[in-house]
């Protein structure tokens, strides 16, 4: 059995709850920390759980006996508290983003070997069946060479929702949307496309004036073998349009699901191919459904790989890949240069004191609320994406 305790009992901490909860004969959870323990003590009450609640993750390692550490916290805290428990032979869950800096990433990998423990991030919308699925087809190259990829991160958020405190700021909460909304995109980004020569941004703060971090950024990027890919990230999108499509030499697929492929006639203008398209949809019918989805299956997948069953499909170095990514649009962003990757320790940007002495405060923050009134927040538009 499992012993697992989250850090952090805000509104995401019901998704984990709950997805733990499907596994009842493998882990069990035995602890639970917040700033605010009310919070963690009504949680354990709602899902009838037998733990403890804690103020600080330092009370719960010296009181608690348990596995797996889930950090469901802010996203400064995601570093220190990683490694500390690490350090403390524990395995780590970390919620996105991994970390607000690439040192804090590299930090919590180098505490991960260190410890030999396993440290992952989360990346639930790999765990969709239309997403692996198109995985799947595009490693098949039945689609032929990848020849324009294409993701759209585009959500919309009121003024309120950069009223909490620590929102809003690049020293709490690390960046904006670029971070904290496209880091689920980013990171099926590269986990199908792959990772870029180089790229060049455009990052700003279109409508949130309670904010110095950006509400909107898009990013071109450049591949050793040709290829262009493209990154946009929104706060500004009503009804919240979701869409990764990649532009194949011989079809076009994306997610939401869709299918497309086009032969030239003698004279270089489009037929459809409804043959090849026929033979692609053929072959995204037969994959299996997953058996478990979104968290749930990432954290099927965290279990397995402590009981030694499976490997870790979303290591350390993913979350840190996602984290370049993100890294290098500020980087451009901000400088309106192109930025060539991978990035080095000697990049401005590499530390998350380097971040805060080189970010522009786009607008300045002036409200700060302590905590909103509990209650579930919304992980999911239309679209079936989730943030």
């Amino acid at each position: 059995m499992i012993r697992v305790a989250l850090i952090g009992a805000g509104a995401i901490a019901d998704t984990h709850i709950e997805a733990f909860l499907k596994f009842k004969a493998r882990c069990e959870i035995v602890g639970l920390v917040d700033i605010y323990p009310d919070k963690a003590d009504e949680k354990i009450r709602h899902y009838d759980l037998i733990a403890q609640a804690y103020a600080t993750h330092s009370q719960l390692l010296n009181d608690a006996r348990f596995d797996l550490g889930v950090i469901c916290a802010p996203p400064f805290t995601h570093a220190p508290t990683a490694i500390a428990l690490l350090n403390a032979g524990k395995h780590v869950l970390v919620e996105k983003p991994m970390a607000t800096s690439l040192a804090e990433c590299d930090q919590m990998l180098a505490a991960a070997r260190a410890n030999n423990r396993l440290l992952s991030v989360v990346a639930q919308n790999r765990y969709r069946t239309p997403m692996m699925k198109l995985k799947h087809i595009v490693d098949a190259s039945v689609i032929g060479k990848i020849v324009h990829a294409q993701v759209d991160s585009f959500w919309w958020r009121g003024n309120n929702y950069y009223n909490l405190w620590w929102r809003g700021t690049w020293e709490k909460e690390g960046g904006g949307c670029t971070l904290n909304h496209a880091v689920h995109q980013i990171d099926l980004f590269h986990w199908i496309v792959g990772m870029p020569q180089s790229l060049q941004a455009v990052v700003a703060n279109v409508a949130h004036e309670n904010s110095e971090v950006e509400d909107f950024s898009t990013a071109v990027l450049f591949y050793t073998d040709g290829k262009i890919g493209q990154v946009t990230a929104s706060l500004l999108h009503h009804g919240e349009p979701q869409q990764f499509v990649i532009q194949g030499e011989r079809a076009t697929v994306g997610v939401p699901w869709c299918v497309r492929a086009m032969c030239q006639r003698e004279n270089g203008f489009p037929d459809d191919n409804l043959a090849l398209e026929k033979e692609i949809q053929t072959q995204y019918d037969t994959l299996p459904a997953l058996e478990h989805e979104l968290h749930a299956g990432q954290i099927d997948n965290v279990l397995a790989a402590i009981e030694g069953s499976a490997p870790l499909m979303n290591d350390g170095q993913a979350g840190r890949n996602t984290i370049e990514l993100v890294t290098a649009i500020y980087a451009s962003g901000f400088s309106g240069k192109r930025i060539e990757l991978p990035l080095t320790p000697e990049n401005p940007f590499y530390t998350r004191e380097g971040t805060l002495k080189h970010a522009p405060h786009f607008q300045e923050k002036t409200k700060s609320v302590e905590n909103f009134a509990s209650g579930r927040i919304i992980i999911g538009s239309a679209n079936d994406q989730s943030k």
